[in-house]
């Protein structure tokens, strides 16, 4: 069992950035791939990217891809989202999830989940 918590979430104008950060307690999160999620007003959630146990894999959406990195550091159970280059579609509640089975990009496949972390971008 892990439980997630997410920060670094605010306000930013477009072309800005934003570094999340989502903190997991327990000695096992290398055991865990890690994913983030968003899910912005009146849409469902939406795949965003995604880190293997080690780090050796990474997925990406397409609306991110060369704008966001991900990233995680075992050794103080955290794993990062640095987000550039923001756009007003980019606004949305950020989660971070975990995922006992390896990495993936479908939401069921995450065990737990946090609490999220608001990204607003003006325009």
């Amino acid at each position: 069992h892990v439980q997630l918590v997410e920060s670094g979430g605010g306000l930013v104008q477009t072309g800005g950035s934003l570094r999340l950060s989502c903190a997991a307690s327990g000695r096992t999160f290398s055991s865990y791939a890690m994913g983030w999620f968003r899910q912005a007003p009146g849409k469902e959630r939406e795949f965003v990217a995604a880190i293997s146990r080690i780090g050796g894999i990474i997925y990406y959406a397409d609306s991110v891809k060369g704008r966001f990195t991900i990233s995680r550091d075992n050794a103080n159970n955290t794993v990062r989202l640095q987000m550039n280059s923001l756009k007003p579609e980019d606004t949305a509640v950020y989660y971070c999830a975990a995922a006992v089975r390896g990495i993936a990009r479908n939401s069921p496949e995450y065990d737990y989940w946090g609490q999220g972390t608001q990204v607003t971008v003006s325009s």
